[in-house]
């Protein structure tokens, strides 16, 4: 007896894969980069009008939220390092603001400086092997980690010193991290547009 081609079927059929989500590291990279530059050039001294504080706001809304929320996405990509690289750093910027709100307002100078001396060197610690696997993403990548190594350094050593001069240098450096970080986000966001008139390059791995 033959079955007619209409006829129901108990066939189990191929379950729809799940799409795939844009690409969280653009995002990421151009949080991490605004609040950084916006903290590097009051340690640089450039806002001698300003409060200074710009970018404490940023800490939590684009370098910590948003940041944080690129780095579970990242999750969702299977991407090891940028969800432990971005969840870090939004965490960085949330803890860092908070720490400038309940904390600083009650510390005196030298303590608060001791403080971020402490925090920087943790962060420097984290950063030093993540610098390491960078080197296994690409040259943009490696870019951010490297100039931020040295901002962090120079940052813990300004701290643990009370040396203004030092903080400045960091903030120099600072600045230069942000700069980098946008270009690895602006690649980002022009290798993943469809038929993109620009790419950006990222450079290949140092190790494979």
């Amino acid at each position: 007896m033959s079955v007619r081609e209409d006829a129901p079927t108990t066939e189990v059929q191929p379950a729809a894969s799940a799409p795939s989500i844009a690409d969280p590291a653009p995002l990421g990279l151009a949080g991490f980069a605004l609040t950084t530059f916006l903290l590097s050039a009051a340690n640089a001294k450039w806002m001698g009008s300003a409060s200074g504080q710009a970018w404490l706001g940023y800490a939590f809304a684009y370098g910590g939220l948003i940041q944080l929320l690129a780095g579970m996405w990242e999750f969702k990509n299977r991407n090891v390092f940028g969800s432990t690289a971005f969840s870090t750093y939004g965490g960085f910027w949330l803890g860092l603001g908070l720490w400038a709100l309940l904390v600083a307002p009650h510390a005196t100078a030298t303590q608060a400086n001791h403080d971020l001396g402490w925090i920087l060197l943790a962060f420097a610690i984290f950063n030093t092997y993540m610098l390491l696997m960078s080197t296994q993403v690409n040259m943009a990548v490696f870019g951010v980690f490297l100039t931020l190594e040295i901002t962090e350094i120079l940052l813990f050593i300004g701290g643990f010193a009370n040396s203004s001069g030092t903080v400045k240098a960091g903030g120099y450096f600072g600045v230069l991290t942000a700069l980098v970080a946008w270009y690895a986000s602006a690649a980002g966001v022009s290798n993943g547009l469809a038929n993109s008139k620009i790419r950006l390059p990222v450079g290949k791995p140092l190790f494979t």
